[in-house]
């Protein structure tokens, strides 16, 4: 979706958060309604009804790919026609990984036709039906007459459905005892990674940023204390990561409406610096809340900001329905691809249960995990990968016999010694023949160094779950680096060899100096040269 949609279900969410003038749009998600409309689309040759050249705007046509899918009318169909429609249903539910949106009234090359009340009814019957045959649900986001030149109105509906019943209300500790409780009342799991937003932690935020992989990120600002050096700080990282984020101003119950004004205007001017190329977008009501869902998901460009107070609860339940039709930011095609290649579990953290044993905790980066699989884990301090067995599995502390890319897990190890495990290593199958190095080259990006960043320097190195000190070898064509400035260096690590791809994204910093790039080249070892080369 692009801008059309906005100009289509929701001009009040406008770039900047602008006013905006027009129809009006009902929201049903909770059952209420808003009045923001947004100006009319743009005029496009289609349609005429009544002689009247007065065209209706139109949304991109409709992708065979992704979740989202255009229905003109789905008025009485044949027995054969409708499993076709439940088939058809499925796949855009497998797209989305469990949920799907259809637009009711638009034609395949994205016309806006609409339909008249008693067809749309019927046309939802059929839709309901269809969900019930999938086990989904469906809820009514949003509706908006279209403007046709026509004795009968005409609207188009947007309906979010869902591969399990949806009431859009959030579970958590105050409804249910235990997080096991929580799960199985949820329609939706969504995990929040509280990271630190003091400088003195800028390590463990680092690594959250690179070793679990988050779909995107939250930026929590203060809106009494406007933009501090850590929010840039926060914002460069997630922009250098290439990590999608929104924005939340919180405590808005502390601060006069100009203060709270004058923050928003502060984070627009810098998401739209020439560093950033962001388009802010303020949510206000409802109906912006589901247009900014749906943009953010489609545009990394799209920046929501949300003001809101945790103590009032004032427009937190904005952010509660923008967290609800958020669909997953990667494709099933991309997951499928990845569940086909060979097992690799990164090592994030490390435990001891009692009667349990080792376990470990982190992201199957891909394959897929079974109980029983037999892995290896490395490297160690020599170099060397160890055999081990995977004994059970538990996702969001419930058990599972299947782990799939892209989900976070724990994994019992039973009486594995847990004192040969560290974080950064990776659990692999053993007919990947995983390789290691000490020795590696990348194309980095010099973004802050106060003086000139030179061979002999030592850094400490992000990549993924790796954090280690490693020494700059060699800058490739050059003497030496300034702020702004590109090459290839060389770098070596300084304590133990590790498990590095080629294309993984980088980040290193050593006090102020900050820099990002990918891994270009690994310069493979075996144990015996691990141990040489790191004086064992």
């Amino acid at each position: 979706m692009d801008s059309r949609v906005s100009e289509l279900f929701g001009g009040c969410c406008r770039p900047g958060g602008g006013p905006a003038v027009g129809g009006t749009l009902k929201a049903r998600g909770t059952g209420s309604s808003s009045g923001c409309g947004g100006p009319k689309g743009k005029k496009k040759n289609g349609r005429n009804r009544g002689g009247k050249a007065n065209n209706p705007p139109y949304l991109p046509p409709e992708a065979e790919d992704g979740n989202i899918e255009y229905k003109l009318k789905l008025v009485n169909p044949s027995q054969y026609r409708f499993e076709h429609l439940v088939t058809q249903m499925k796949w855009r539910l497998q797209e989305g990984r469990g949920e799907a949106v259809y637009q009711i009234g638009v034609e395949d090359n994205g016309l806006l036709v609409g339909l008249a009340e008693e067809e749309m009814r019927a046309s939802l019957k059929t839709l309901h039906r269809m969900a019930e045959k999938v086990g989904a649900d469906i809820t009514v986001l949003r509706e908006r007459e279209v403007d046709y030149d026509s004795d009968t109105p005409r609207k188009i509906t947007e309906v979010l459905v869902r591969k399990v019943p949806d009431n859009q209300q959030v579970v958590n500790y105050s409804d249910s005892r235990t997080a096991e409780e929580i799960c199985e009342s949820s329609s939706k799991m969504i995990t929040f990674i509280d990271l630190a937003g003091h400088h003195k932690y800028l390590h463990t935020t680092i690594f959250g940023l690179t070793s679990y992989c988050p779909d995107c990120a939250l930026l929590l600002v203060s809106a009494n204390t406007g933009i501090a050096g850590t929010t840039r700080e926060h914002l460069g990282l997630a922009l250098a990561l290439k990590v999608p984020f929104f924005i939340v101003v919180s405590k808005v119950d502390l601060c006069a409406k100009t203060t709270v004004e004058r923050t928003v205007r502060q984070l627009e001017r810098v998401l739209k610096q020439p560093g950033c190329h962001k388009v802010p977008m303020l949510v206000t009501s409802e109906d912006d809340a589901v247009t900014a869902a749906q943009q953010f998901a489609q545009s990394p460009n799209v920046t929501p900001i949300f003001t809101l107070s945790s103590v009032s609860g004032e427009s937190l339940d904005l952010l509660k329905v923008f967290l609800n039709i958020l669909p997953p930011l990667t494709n099933s095609k991309e997951q499928e691809e990845l569940m086909q290649q060979l097992t690799e579990f990164q090592v994030d953290e490390i435990y001891t249960v009692p009667e349990v044993g080792t376990v470990v905790g982190g992201t199957l980066s891909s394959g897929i995990c079974r109980e029983g699989d037999q892995l290896v884990v490395g490297p160690t301090d020599d170099g060397c990968f160890l055999e081990l067995r995977v004994c059970s599995i538990q996702r969001n502390r419930s058990a599972c016999r299947v782990l799939r890319a892209g989900q976070a897990a724990t994994l019992a190890l039973g009486d594995f010694d847990r004192a040969l495990l560290r974080k950064g290593m990776v659990m692999v199958s053993p007919e990947m023949n995983p390789t290691i190095c000490s020795v590696f080259e990348a194309e980095i990006v010099l973004l802050f160094h106060a003086t000139t960043f030179r061979r002999g320097f030592q850094v400490t190195v992000h990549v993924g779950n790796v954090r280690q000190t490693a020494v700059v070898e060699k800058i490739h064509a050059k003497d030496k680096l300034r702020t702004g400035e590109k090459a290839v260096v060389r770098f070596r690590f300084l304590k133990h060899p590790e498990y590095l791809k080629v294309g993984a994204k980088l980040l290193f910093r050593e006090g102020v100096t900050k820099g990002i790039g990918h891994v270009t080249d690994v310069q493979a070892i075996s144990a015996g040269e691990a141990q040489a080369n790191m004086g064992f």
